[in-house]
Formats: C-alpha cells, sequence, structure tokens
C-alpha cells in the first residue's frame, strides 16, 4: 500500500483509551472518562509529545491492521517496550473524541516518527486500487460486539462477579441446598435443587461451594473467607411450613431451577442473591506509589499457574490497591553454595522479575489478579510489586 502524500491525522487516543471503560458491553452513554484532572493533564501533556523511539519495541512494524480477537494489551504489546505504560496516551483529542470505544477489526494503526518522537494514527483500510488518501473517522455511536477491548475480558469477565471475600464466614449462615431431585447427588444444569432458607430477597441466585480462609502468607492473619463459585439458580417457588393433622409442622423447602454451571451443585452448597453486573470502568495503570504484597492462593483447586489464570492478592483497597493496577511477579531467588569459596557457604541469588499482574478485583483486604504474562509457574507465597 503506497502513501504518496501523509494526510495530517489527528493524534489517535482511541486504542489505548477503550479500555478506560473496561467491559464491551457499557452503553455509548458512559462518556465519562475514570481520569483525574491530574491524570488527565498528565496524559495530555505525554500525548502531545509522543514517546521517545527507544521506547518502541524493538521490531514494532510500521503499521499493524487490528484483527478480531485482538486486545488492547495484545497491540501495545507489540508497538511499546512497556505495554502497561499505554494510558500515557489518553490525552490525545480528549475534547474531541466523546466516545473512546473506535478501535475495530480492520482497522490500520500506523506509527508517525516525526521530531525523533513516535506518536500512534489511525487510518481507514484503502478499498481502492492504486494511491488513495488515507481519511481518519471519529466515531459517536454504541460499542458493538467486535469493538476492541483492553485486556482478556472473556478471562476475567465471568470473575467480575463470581469471585467473592466475604469479611466473615456469613455463607454459614445462607440459604443452603438440603435435597436434590429424585435423590440425585449432583444437580446439572436445568435440573431443580431444594433449598432451605429465607429466598424472598431475590428470584436470581448465586451457588457457593463452602468458604474457605484466606490467610496472609506473611502475617498469617486471615483476610477474609472466598466463597467458590458453583454455578447459578433461579427460584421456582417458596418453601412453606405446612400443619399436619396431628398438629405438628412439616417444612417444605424452597425449589430452585440451576440455570448455570461451573460445577456440579452439591447437598451443602450456600446461596447469595445474583448481584448487578460489575461494569464500573478501570483501565490498565501503574499504581502511584510502592506497593508490595504475596499472592495468597490460585483460584481454584491448581497448586500453581500459569498465563491467564486467575490469583488472589494479600492486598487490597486499604493498601491503595485499585482496579486496573499492573504488577510486576517476582520469582525468589534460590540457595545456593558458594563453590568458590573454601567454606562453601550458603548464599540466596536476588530475585528475579518474570511477569505480570493485571487487578481486576479489589476487596477491603484482598484482591484478584490476572496473569498477563509469566516465565515461570506461580505459586502461593510468591511476591509482587509495583512494575
Amino acid at each position: 500500500m503506497s502513501r504518496s502524500v501523509r494526510p495530517p491525522f489527528p493524534p489517535l487516543s482511541t486504542w489505548v483509551a477503550a479500555a478506560t471503560l473496561g467491559l464491551a458491553a457499557v452503553s455509548a452513554s458512559a462518556t465519562q472518562w475514570p481520569v483525574t484532572p491530574q491524570q488527565r493533564s498528565t496524559a495530555q501533556q505525554v500525548a502531545e509529545a509522543g514517546v521517545p523511539l527507544s521506547e518502541l519495541a524493538p521490531n514494532a512494524p510500521d503499521s499493524y491492521t487490528v484483527k478480531r480477537g485482538d486486545t488492547l494489551w495484545d497491540i501495545s504489546k507489540i508497538f511499546l517496550r512497556s505495554p502497561w505504560r499505554w494510558p500515557e496516551l489518553w490525552g490525545m483529542n480528549l475534547d474531541d473524541i466523546r466516545n473512546p470505544h473506535l478501535i475495530y477489526p480492520g482497522q490500520i494503526l500506523y506509527l508517525d516518527k516525526t521530531g525523533g518522537r513516535a506518536r500512534l494514527r489511525t487510518a481507514r483500510p484503502v478499498e481502492t486500487g492504486g494511491d488513495a488518501k488515507l481519511s481518519p473517522r471519529v466515531r459517536a455511536e454504541a460499542l458493538p460486539s467486535d469493538a476492541i477491548a483492553a485486556v482478556p475480558m472473556h478471562l476475567i469477565g465471568p470473575f467480575l462477579n463470581e469471585a467473592i471475600v466475604l469479611d466473615s464466614d456469613s455463607l454459614a449462615a445462607a440459604p443452603r441446598v438440603v435435597a436434590t431431585q429424585e435423590g440425585r447427588v449432583l444437580v446439572s444444569k436445568g435440573e431443580n435443587a431444594y433449598v432451605r432458607g429465607d429466598l424472598s430477597a431475590a428470584r436470581h441466585w448465586q451457588l457457593f461451594r463452602e468458604a474457605r480462609p484466606l490467610t496472609d502468607p506473611d502475617t498469617k492473619e486471615v483476610l477474609g473467607f472466598e466463597a467458590r463459585f458453583v454455578g447459578s439458580a433461579e427460584k421456582v417457588r417458596d418453601g412453606e411450613v405446612r400443619a399436619l393433622p396431628d398438629g405438628k409442622a412439616e417444612l417444605v423447602p424452597s425449589t430452585i431451577l440451576v440455570t448455570g454451571l461451573r460445577e456440579e451443585v452439591n447437598v451443602g452448597d450456600r446461596l447469595a442473591p445474583t448481584p448487578s453486573r460489575d461494569v464500573e470502568p478501570f483501565a490498565p495503570h501503574s499504581p502511584g506509589a510502592p506497593i508490595a504484597g504475596r499472592i495468597i492462593s490460585v483460584y481454584g483447586d491448581g497448586l500453581n499457574a500459569g498465563q491467564n489464570q486467575i490469583v488472589s492478592l494479600n492486598r487490597g483497597a486499604r493498601d491503595g490497591m485499585e482496579r486496573g493496577h499492573v504488577l510486576a511477579l517476582w520469582r525468589a531467588g534460590t540457595q545456593r553454595v558458594d563453590n568458590t569459596d573454601p567454606d562453601r557457604p550458603l548464599i540466596r541469588l536476588p530475585d528475579e522479575r518474570h511477569g505480570l499482574l493485571f487487578v481486576f478485583r479489589v476487596f477491603e483486604r484482598v484482591s484478584y489478579a490476572l496473569i498477563l504474562q509469566v516465565q515461570d509457574p506461580v505459586t502461593a507465597g510468591d511476591r509482587f510489586t509495583q512494575p
């Protein structure tokens, strides 16, 4: 594709700003970005100046055509050495671009390297042969399902509501499954289960397995109770208490229909009302102050985790953790014997940074994060810091 004359495109913030609304299902009415005035000012200054050429990835292409399945994180890694820094480009066209969800499969992104600085710009694909003028377009319309997301939302989307941490083991007193349809041991999707407890608060419910304590690896303090998500259900009918002829009472449990499953429902599983869908905006960014901690556990039954898996962290809102924080993962240095010393003393090798986390759910004392990239398996006790 040739360009005889480069058109005076306005700077592009769309590929880096789309994540400020996070979920791809947010409507076009959400036009206010979750950026403080100070962040907006900083972003605008950096965006107008561009980034040094030294900040570009070693093999950054001159142009890139967005593909279906891309994320803004993937695209930023193509162009930048430190992809988590892409929010620095938020400031481009802040006044003109009302809806930042403007990047779609098929759009062309290219680097303008004039003046020794790099700026990302956009162009529409050329649909006719020969030389053609590339015309940018700003669209203000509802976000379609194929818009590019910031990070792999299909991986963390379910956990925005399913991963919960309780300050106390309050599920112990929650409504519980007491029997299954026709005496079955397990309940599958589309089958009924029977519940004791008050279901008057809601029609739609989530099912959880017995909550387990989350213990701080350093202090051994119980930071909360993680309720393991089992599935979802809909109330079919309320229970009742029937009077028998002999004057005694007979309890008839409530009936629920299992509508979705992560794993099959067991007798003893607890219920909690389904919360409203979590669409609070967030965007990847570095913590504003130093933060450090350890991984509590791998979500689920795994002993270790790899890329695109979920881990819990021993830092929460009280420690300054925020949704969208990008954190560095560190591998603990191993203990070795110094064979060059006649006394053969034990030495500890330094910790090595080997991955990145993306925080997407924050509770008071605990957070959940997606492993964006990692070199070695991640286990409980591993360390994290600001990047």
